[in-house]
């Protein structure tokens, strides 16, 4: 091999550690934003902190963003108060003076990413998915970066690195694993050595491709005396080790040009179907969950900044109602992450506020989203305003937490020698058995095993090579040395996938382990092939069970003696106490609560929540004294009882609040808005209010005022100039 991109990896990872602990997290004031490739208008002026400008050219999949050049479009949204940064996709773009010789006189559509058949994947017309050159990237710098930079940006999204797994054919690819390998390319199918060094490959080109466009953007900006920040809008592990697509995810944690990430989880992620007590379906909450977990997990020891996003439509063409539910199970999950208070509160508004899509599933009739929905959205989306960060914990037993690797990716497509992980179940294998009956597993990155905290609060960590395997051997004294102290380790796995045998350093050099796991079990004295059973290592514990976790779940009842086994180690040898099986999840955040009760699990008993209660979920904003949430639903509720009532606010309302003023009798304030929206707000006053004024207005009306909350329930037409409201008592 020409160069050892773990080793870089690894120097790489010891430098930037070095810089955080000196530095410490970097973060900005933005907590909400949006993409958009459309300039403003006032279909679409949801009122976040700040809009991410999509692409230097526009979208490549939105005909109808061509209008305006890009310096027009972001002065658009400047005019109305937002900050503004751009956002454009790394991996595919409206680059097609690129691809058609406009640039530099040459053709690059042979730089699209190629199946083994010879066909381009393309995501859109003249927009492959690209082999990232260094051609590429320097008509990324010259042609969008420095133009952007000079529009006065100084924070950079690049999207989706991506470069799909059942790719790697074409000429450009060739001569990429010449230039790092160092000897002439090979086709994937015909080894398991040839897709994993092919993987591998995909992994470091958008490793490199980020970092060279990253630090460009950097030293530009400041040669204008600007700090430019630098973002990655990625999916999670989870799911693009699901649907076979590569991505640097984790690794890029040891680039200092890297401030940021924002997860992209929604209803089209989370919806892909995985398997449970033998049954294949879709499991929106449990999915995006994990998924969110992952990110969490990548990022949380670095400290740097982490957006969540949300969808309240998707990519795929449904029904309004179908949104709507998938909407709150991916929004409730987000929120049961109570240290992440960052949002992308919606990609396209465009697409949300003005697409047509169905009424229902069996109707081929469609429509504008609803204004039911339209309200209720906004009235979520507004209060991640206010969302604060919780110390506060999810109900259920924590500490279990499920051992991750970027090399996920690496075996996913093609199948060799028979050996299949249909819907990635052995990562699910781990984790749906506990979370479906209420434990809040968490994930931990083999990648951040050097940091400290990676696993500071885990008490029992289930892992497997079944699926993914160490990139470097530095993970596993990390490991060791945490079991010696006390760790447990629940290791499941056969160790007879093919991978186990592609060169790699666990089997080079004196290396001569036949599993990965050999190596990691040696430095516990543990023999090598090591039979199921326990095996106690320092303070710690060990134990091995020969099962790959998709056994776990593949089959009806597949999962109890790993159950049984999870709870007597934590139980037993972390001494952690009795791992708790429920149905639901519950978080209490500030004033808000958080619940989510699943299906499938050890009761269908609904979970009550009490209190003085405003349905957040419902766009008329009722208030409750308690609620019943049933198994498959989620709930998200405002309790007034722990609001400080020191002063009138707003506490909820599906458009952001400007200018409040309160006197010793009123209280006024602007509210904005989407137009073609409905308005609704629930204020809290000190006394019922003799007046109330839309703009100038009087709409004052005894039925609105519920004195057991003190609060009246305000309705009106939104604006985006703003609707002025005034009280008096």
């Amino acid at each position: 091999m020409k160069r050892s991109f773990n080793s870089f990896l690894l120097y790489a990872a010891v430098l930037f550690c070095s810089a955080v602990a000196a530095a410490g997290p970097r973060k900005d004031s933005v907590k909400t934003t949006f993409q958009t490739a459309r300039e403003w208008r006032p279909t679409i002026d949801n009122r976040a902190d700040a809009v991410m400008v999509y692409g230097v050219g526009g979208n490549p999949s939105d005909r109808n963003g061509k209008g305006m050049s890009f310096e027009q479009r972001v002065k658009s949204w400047r005019d109305r108060g937002y900050v503004t940064h751009f956002m454009t996709g790394i991996a595919w773009g409206a680059y097609q003076d690129y691809f058609t010789g406009e640039w530099d006189g040459e053709w690059h559509l042979d730089e699209g990413q190629v199946t083994v058949k010879g066909d381009t994947i393309w995501h859109g017309h003249m927009v492959p998915y690209i082999v990232p050159s260094e051609n590429y990237l320097e008509y990324l710098k010259e042609k969008h970066v420095k133009r952007v930079i000079d529009a006065g940006i100084s924070s950079i999204f690049m999207e989706e690195p991506e470069f799909w797994a059942r790719a790697g054919y074409s000429e450009a690819f060739k001569r990429e694993w010449k230039e790092y390998y160092g000897f002439d390319w090979r086709p994937q199918h015909e080894s398991p050595e040839n897709t994993y060094l092919a993987n591998k490959l995909k992994y470091y080109l958008y490793y490199r491709a980020l970092n060279e466009v990253f630090t460009y953007a950097k030293e530009y900006g400041r040669s204008k005396g600007m700090d430019v920040k630098c973002y990655v809008p990625t999916h999670s592990l989870v799911n693009y080790s699901q649907w076979q697509i590569v991505s640097p995810e984790a690794s890029l944690a040891s680039l200092p040009c890297v401030d940021g990430y924002i997860a992209q989880v929604w209803t089209g992620t989370s919806r892909e179907p995985n398997y449970f007590n033998g049954k294949a379906a879709e499991r929106v909450f449990e999915t995006a969950y994990l998924e969110y977990g992952s990110m969490e997990s990548m990022t949380a020891p670095t400290g740097r900044k982490m957006f969540f996003l949300t969808d309240p439509i998707e990519d795929r063409a449904r029904d309004w109602a179908d949104y709507k539910r998938n909407y709150e199970a991916t929004f409730t999950a987000q929120l049961l992450y109570p240290g992440i208070a960052d949002y992308e509160i919606m990609p396209w508004p465009e697409r949300i506020y003005e697409g047509l899509y169905r009424i229902s599933p069996d109707s081929d009739k469609k429509d504008r989203i609803p204004r039911h929905y339209s309200t209720q959205m906004q009235v979520m989306v507004n209060s991640l305003n206010s969302m604060p960060e919780s110390t506060n914990k999810v109900t259920g037993t924590r500490g279990i937490s499920i051992l991750m690797s970027n090399s996920l990716m690496f075996q996913r497509f093609p199948t060799h020698e028979g050996y299949d992980d249909p819907q990635l179940s052995n990562f699910y294998g781990q984790a749906l058995p506990l979370l479906k009956r209420g434990v809040p597993v968490k994930t931990a990155h083999i990648e951040n095993l050097g940091f400290k905290e990676a696993l500071a609060d885990t008490e029992v960590l289930l892992m497997s090579y079944s699926n993914m395997k160490p990139l470097d051997p530095a993970a596993h004294r990390h490991l060791a040395d945490w079991v010696k102290k006390g760790g447990v380790i629940l290791y499941s796995g056969r160790d007879d996938d093919p991978f186990q045998t592609v060169q790699e350093w666990w089997n080079t050099g004196d290396m001569r382990y036949k599993a990965a796991s050999d190596h990691l079990f040696g430095l516990m004295d543990i023999p090598a092939g090591a039979v199921e059973g326990e095996y106690r290592y320092g303070k710690g514990t060990v134990y091995i069970i020969r099962s790959d976790p998709k056994e776990y779940v593949l089959t009806e009842g597949g999962d109890r003696k790993f159950l049984e086994t999870v709870c007597r180690l934590y139980s037993d040898r972390a001494k952690a106490g009795k791992v708790e099986f429920k149905n639901s999840l519950y978080l209490e955040r500030g004033a808000y609560d958080i619940v989510a009760v699943m299906n499938e699990s050890v009761s269908d008993e609904p979970y009550t929540v009490t209190g003085t209660l405003i349905d957040l979920f419902d766009p008329q904003l009722p208030v409750l004294k308690s609620k019943n949430i049933a198994p498959g639903q989620c709930g998200y509720f405002l309790d007034i009882d722990r609001v400080k009532k020191d002063s009138p606010k707003v506490l909820a309302a599906s458009g952001r609040t400007y200018g409040e003023q309160t006197g010793k009798n009123s209280y006024s304030y602007t509210v904005k808005s989407p137009v073609n929206t409905a308005g609704v707000s629930r204020i809290l006053l000190p006394a019922r209010p003799a007046s109330v004024k839309v703009d100038g207005r009087e709409v004052s009306d005894i039925s609105c005022w519920d004195s057991s909350s003190s609060t009246y329930l305000l309705s009106y037409e939104n604006s985006p100039e703003g609707v002025s409201i005034e009280f008096t008592w």
